[in-house]
């Protein structure tokens, strides 16, 4: 007999080594999202990059997936936990005076957005590739709207969330996929989920 947290260890492995990804072909777990059309860049985004425009460097590349070894999976959470232990949350209303501003976090207190562009900015310096590290809208449990950051890799897709301490795969988020960066440029977005909405993004229920 094992503990809930030893099966979530044990079902983790699974996903991250290819032991055992699929229990039934009926049951099959989704490991990579949907893309549809280009869509509208978050308006803080477009705004973000006026004001720093070194953070939002691309130009078309080719689109890059990490290896998900134990190494970088260990690093994607200490990232995910230190950031999010770190930065103190404060709506933008709180902070700014505005309803939306994406900014980061240098002083200490962030909202969503803000902790995934600290996280974002911490692997890219750290040499992971931009490619692989995608910002993404979604709804999440309560319908509200919120900001969560991709991780793509050759294991499937996993989320760093201010909500989570844990990175999850993004079928177990309980989020709906909207929208996010394309991997081939940063200032490029793109509709997630449609048109097989009841199979690529996760379930709200």
């Amino acid at each position: 007999m094992f503990n809930r947290g030893q099966g979530k260890g044990l079902a983790l492995a699974a996903i991250l080594f290819g032991i055992a990804t699929t229990a039934h072909a009926g049951n099959e777990r989704v490991q990579y999202a949907s893309l549809g059309d280009v869509t509208r860049s978050p308006i803080g985004w477009v705004e973000f990059c006026a004001e720093s425009p070194g953070e939002c460097r691309g130009g078309t590349t080719q689109p890059r997936d990490i290896v998900m070894t134990q190494t970088a999976w260990k690093d994607l959470l200490r990232v995910n936990r230190w950031v999010n232990d770190t930065i103190k949350p404060m709506t933008d209303m709180e902070h700014w005076g505005v309803v939306e501003k994406w900014s980061l976090p240098t002083d200490g207190y962030g909202d969503c957005e803000d902790y995934v562009l600290l996280k974002r900015k911490m692997l890219i310096d750290a040499g992971w590739p931009r490619e692989a590290l995608l910002i993404t809208v979604v709804r999440d449990k309560k319908g509200e709207g919120h900001a969560v950051l991709t991780v793509k890799s050759n294991k499937g897709e996993f989320i760093l969330d201010n909500q989570n301490e844990d990175v999850v795969a993004w079928t177990e988020t309980g989020y709906r996929f909207i929208k996010r960066q394309s991997q081939s440029d940063p200032n490029v977005w793109v509709s997630l989920g449609q048109p097989n909405s009841a199979v690529a993004t996760a379930s709200a229920r």
